[in-house]
Order: structure tokens, then sequence, then C-alpha cells
């Protein structure tokens, strides 16, 4: 080993279960990345479902770990042996239910499946409260109306995190944050809602079941609990070599959504963050619940079990990608070589020049449906009028500011329709790559401040560690919130723009025109099988 070389005073991993990489970072006491791995996986469809083996969640975890771990050798001359704090966090919401001998009933149903419409339907006229198709609650209700024969048998319900946490340690447990996303929230108990638990259980009095709502569902705990050890057979699942050592202290496991605003430190009242790549959703913390529920608004928690309000967009930047993929067609047909990164940062860049009407031209990013305008298919479409101005400049615009819209009409139901203040968001994601274009047209559409920070990359593992951390390493009675503020961004570098009078003006012309265009879309949808 090198003599320069220090080795970290504390050690804290971070894994993410994401829905197209499973991702591993160490970070030391400083909160820097010292090491990382990751594996790509993909959802199947399987008897119309999606899905993912478990054996996948296993091997996956598994190579993710022994690239970081090797690395981590490398890089200090030691084996990874001994980890001070670990967290686990994977996508949100599903379904994986468990019998008395903790085998799986169904194969793991994800976020991503839209087959529990009428459940979730019923449940939100039930509860008065909005019930995504997504959520764990929705799944088991429509299992329950299809009258599948596993329904009776359940003894434990939880979502990809909780499961992963569950077989390391031992523990039922899960973050209220990830919890938000399986039953609705009280933020005053940081637990389930009881009285929306009692509804439920009349509800399905009748049902063939021996088990209770609150029997099957896993433990709520808040960000700086403890939530179990690693156990000798979880040290194996996670490094079969023998090498890593049982007695790590484990954090609850958190969803995406809790590591994405505690990656961004959005995690404070009247703050938020924007995850914006090939979808886009925001999370604004909120001051008190909303007066009234809206199908378009997902109501969550921080990692603490602060109200949360998402707006969550299945179209973003998709479009954007499809025609960066034919202009780099037509480059490599001349015989030139471009990278990606100087064609997008090129596109992006040539938006700024744009008129301000972006030469009347119009598009629907909608390759998929579209919850919050009511669209359940999309089809993305472009258009011009006769004495339109067919520019590259107007033309990345639009495409911007189509990516945009279907946001601003979400966060409108917020600030205009619920009075919520919002003194910044955060953004991350592959939209802010190129230098302050999308982070401008961002805060000019939603009439909001919008900072980027370097660190916002390293994403979701990154919060879970940070997480992890926080359990080892506050002080007494030391709030998440101010743990963050003052231990882990004090430092960091962070670019902030303010709306400007010329881009809201430029961006509220576009939404007059594109209320309007939406009536072409359906028409596209109706007529172009």
């Amino acid at each position: 080993m090198e003599q320069n070389v220090v080795l970290p005073k504390q050690k804290v991993l971070g894994i993410e279960f994401g829905s197209t990489r499973i991702k591993a970072v160490l970070i030391n006491e400083n909160f820097n990345q010292i090491s990382s791995g990751s594996f790509e996986w993909e959802n199947k469809l399987i008897d119309g479902y999606w899905t993912y083996s478990l054996d996948d969640v296993w091997s996956g975890l598994q190579i993710a770990y022994k690239e970081l771990s090797n690395k981590y050798e490398v890089a200090f001359g030691e084996p990874l042996s001994k980890i001070d704090s670990i967290g686990f966090s994977g996508m949100m919401h599903g379904y994986l239910p468990f019998d008395k001998d903790e085998n799986l009933l169904t194969p793991f149903r994800t976020w991503r499946n839209t087959t529990t419409e009428e459940a979730a339907q019923q449940l939100t006229n039930l509860f008065s409260f909005n019930i995504p198709q997504r959520w764990s609650i929705a799944h088991l209700h429509q299992a329950i109306l299809n009258k599948e024969e596993h329904v009776k048998d359940i003894t434990f319900l939880t979502t990809l995190a909780g499961y992963v946490h569950w077989k390391l340690t031992g523990k039922k447990v899960i973050g209220v944050g990830e919890a938000a996303g399986m039953f609705p929230i009280d933020s005053q108990i940081v637990n389930y809602n009881q009285s929306l638990v009692k509804l439920y259980e009349n509800k399905t009095a009748d049902v063939d079941k021996e088990w209770s709502l609150l029997g099957i569902l896993p433990e709520v705990l808040s960000a700086g609990e403890a939530a179990g050890q690693l156990t000798i057979d979880g040290a194996k699942l996670i490094d079969p070599s023998g090498r890593l050592k049982s007695g790590s202290v484990l954090c609850p496991p958190e969803g995406d959504a809790g590591t994405g605003m505690v990656a961004t430190n959005a995690v404070a009242e009247r703050t938020g963050n924007v995850s914006a790549g090939t979808s886009v959703f925001s999370m604004i913390v909120l001051e008190e619940a909303l007066s009234d529920y809206y199908t378009e608004i997902d109501m969550v928690t921080t990692p603490t079990g602060k109200p949360a309000a998402m707006v969550h967009c299945n179209n973003f930047t998709t479009d954007i990608n499809a025609w960066a993929r034919l202009f780099k067609e037509l480059i490599s047909s001349l015989g030139l070589n471009v990278s990606d990164e100087k064609l997008f940062t090129t596109l992006f860049n040539a938006a700024l020049n744009a008129d301000e009407d972006n030469g009347q031209l119009m598009s629907c990013n909608y390759y998929s449906g579209e919850p919050i305008t009511g669209f359940e298919e999309g089809r993305p479409m472009f258009l011009q009028m006769p004495d339109s101005t067919l520019s590259l400049a107007n033309f990345m615009r639009t495409h911007i500011y189509s990516a945009l819209a279907t946001l601003k009409m979400g966060m409108d139901i917020l600030t205009q329709k619920e009075n919520v203040t919002v003194d910044q968001l955060l953004g991350h994601g592959g939209f802010f790559k190129t230098e302050k274009v999308g982070q401008q047209m961002m805060s000019n559409a939603l009439t909001v401040p919008v900072s980027v920070m370097e660190s916002a990359g390293e994403g979701g593992p990154w919060g879970m560690a940070l997480l992890a951390s926080y359990l080892i390493d506050k002080n007494d009675n030391q709030s998440l919130e101010n743990y963050l503020e003052k231990k882990v961004f004090s430092q960091l570098d962070i670019i902030t723009l303010d709306p400007e009078k010329k881009g809201i003006e430029s961006f509220n012309r576009f939404m007059d025109r594109y209320i309007n265009m939406l009536e072409i879309e359906k028409t596209a949808i109706n007529y172009l099988k």
C-alpha cells in the first residue's frame, strides 16, 4: 500500500435497487464517495405483470457489491471486511406478499403495473385520499377484487427495499417515506393513518382471510432510528466470499423518492426537488397537509414523516432523446463523429436563441399515457403553422417547453389551488447536464428559483448512504434537516437561477397553445392506431 493512502475512519454503504440498475456506493466520514459498483437489470412482462426475479435481486446485489469491494481493495490496499452502517433503498410501491413459511406468493408486481385501476378508484373514494395504482394497498385490494387464491395466506406484505432489509437483518421494518407508498401516513404520529386502517378493515371484513392490515404491514420507522444489524447469513447474502463481517447497523430502508430528497437537501418545509430524466417528478415538502385530495398529486412523506406532495409525469425527455438520435443518424451519414454530450449540449444551447413565440411551433411529448392530463395512451407529435419559423432554436425550445408543460400543470394545483409556497427547487437528473439551459427554463416555467448542486448527480444510493451516516453520526436530538444543512451540504457549491420575466411570459404563451393542442392529441389517439 502506498504511504500516502489514508484509510477512511468511517465506511458507510448505500445501495439502491433502481428500475434499470442496482447501484452501490461507499462513502467516508466526509460523505465523499470512495468506491462504487453496479449491476444492470431489466423488468420482464410475465403473465401480464411487470416483474423482477428475486434471484436477480441477490445476484445483482452480489455483483454490485463485489465490484465496489474490489475497487476499495485496489484503492486502499486492504480487503473490505467491516462496514459501519448500511442502508437500502429501492423503487417504491409494488407488491411482495409472503406466507408464514416466507414463500413469495406471487411474482414481484412492480410500480410500473397499471392493473389496479378499479382498486385505486375504490380506495380513493373510500379514503377521500388519492391512492395511485402503483401503491401496495392498491395491489393488495385488486388481488382481493380478483379473488386471487393467495390473499388468504398472506402473513407479510412489503416493498423491494423492505424485502432486502428483512432478509439481511430479520427485521420487518420500513422507513416512513417508503411506507407512504404502501398505505397513507399520518404525519402527526409518523405511522399508518389509523382512521383509514379502520375504514379498510371494515370494507374487507367479509373477505376470506385471517390477517389484519396492520398485522401484515411492516413496522414504520423514521430516519435516525436503528433498524437492526447485519446478520451472519445477511453478510453472506451480500458477500458470498465471507469477507464481509456481520454486525453493521442498518438504517430504515427507504424508497427512491426519499433518497432523492436527501441527496438534494430537500427535506425541510417549503423546499423541493425535481428528478428530471425520461420521466419527471417533483417532491414538495409541505408546511401542512393539503386541504383536499387530487388524483394528480401523490401525498407521501420525507424520511422523517413530514408531508410531501409528489407531481409525477410519465413523459419528459423521451421525445427529445428520439429527435437527438435522428440528428445523430444524419451526422453519422455525413461521415462525421459527434459525441452524445456535444450533441445534447449543442441542441440545448440552441434553444437559448429561440424567438419569443418559439416560431409558433408546437409539440406533444406523450409516448405513453399521462395521468395528470387524463391520457391513457400517447402519440408524440410535432406541429407547425403555415407561417411558422422552423429553426433549430425554435424547434429545441418547443420540445423543452413541451417536456415541462405537464409538470407545470401539476405544480399549479399546489401553488394556485392550495397556495403552497416553494422557496426553492433543487434539480437533478440528465435534463440538467447542459449547464443552465434546462435549469433556467424550468425556473421560468414553474416561476420558482431552481438550484443545481454538483453532488445531485450522485443520486439515490448516495442519499441512502447519507441516511445510514445520519444513524451513527448525528448529535443528540439533531434533526435530519439540521444534519444535512450543517454537516453534509454546507461546503458544496450550489448554482441558483431565478425566473426571468421574459422567460415566464414566453412559457405562458406556449402553455395557452399547449392546452388547446391537447384536443389534437386526443384526436390522434382516437384515429391513429
